[in-house]
């Protein structure tokens, strides 16, 4: 079977000059192009697809994508994603077990156990993910810069960026642009907040506007903006301030 590359775009929720984009640098060419310039895509296309888009899911270059569609073959990389896949889902389900006990035991004075609450809540989980986005060194790095921290210092890094989330909020709520003295502003103190986190006073730019991305690709970073349209403006938001920054 085939599939035009409009009702391709439709269904994966991408725009048709993003899937010719993926096919201008070579992760998702078509299986073949008409004699009017209509592309067209396979089955293999869509196992391909389905590859790219959980990778940018999870906030990966095009570069890398790259890479990781060269290593591995598209039943080997998608039987890894499902993988992945079950294993979030299953600590979904747990932490939704958890906050419901928590809720329940709080509602009617009873006592819960600490395993109780936390179940599903453990961050080393992370320490897969982080590894293979930037190095091992990035996650032991910020392993030893958290648990040096006083809890007093964790509360107010943590209260820093809620902080920083509201008043995005508040501004795209009023319609502000994101170049604005006000929502740059915002930007300034989440370069810092962000620099505190990597341990240094400038953090990269590309890096920053990276991470500008990811939080709209990945829904458990957009969760804390408000969803994936307060992401959008806090990742444009965050490339204006960097554009600044390099004049």
């Amino acid at each position: 079977m085939e599939w035009s590359i409009q009702r391709i775009a439709r269904l994966a929720g991408v725009s048709s000059r993003t899937l010719r984009h993926y096919g201008a640098v070579g992760i998702l060419p078509p299986s073949r192009t008409d004699g009017g310039g209509m592309r067209w895509y396979d089955e293999a296309s869509l196992a391909r697809l389905q590859r790219i888009l959980l990778l940018r899911g999870l906030g990966v270059g095009i570069p890398a994508i790259a890479d990781s569609l060269e290593r591995a073959s598209d039943e080997e990389a998608l039987a890894a994603h499902l993988a992945d896949l079950e294993r979030e889902a299953d600590r979904i389900r747990r932490q939704i077990r958890a906050v419901e006990q928590t809720l329940r035991a709080r509602e009617g004075g009873a006592a819960m156990t600490a395993e109780e609450a936390l179940d599903g809540f453990d961050q080393g989980q992370y320490e897969q993910e982080v590894t293979e986005r930037w190095g091992a060194d990035a996650w032991r790095s910020g392993q030893t810069w958290w648990q040096g921290m006083s809890d007093d210092d964790r509360r107010a890094f943590g209260q820093e960026h809620l902080d920083i989330a509201a008043g995005y909020a508040a501004a795209r709520q009023a319609g502000e642009d994101v170049a604005s003295e006000r929502v740059q502003a915002l930007a300034a103190r989440h370069y810092r907040w962000i620099g505190a986190g990597w341990q240094t006073a400038e953090p990269d730019l590309d890096g920053f506007v990276g991470l500008g991305e990811m939080y709209v690709a990945d829904e458990r970073f957009a969760a804390n903006y408000g969803g994936a349209e307060g992401a959008a403006y806090v990742r444009d938001a965050m490339r204006a301030f960097a554009d600044a920054r390099r004049g």
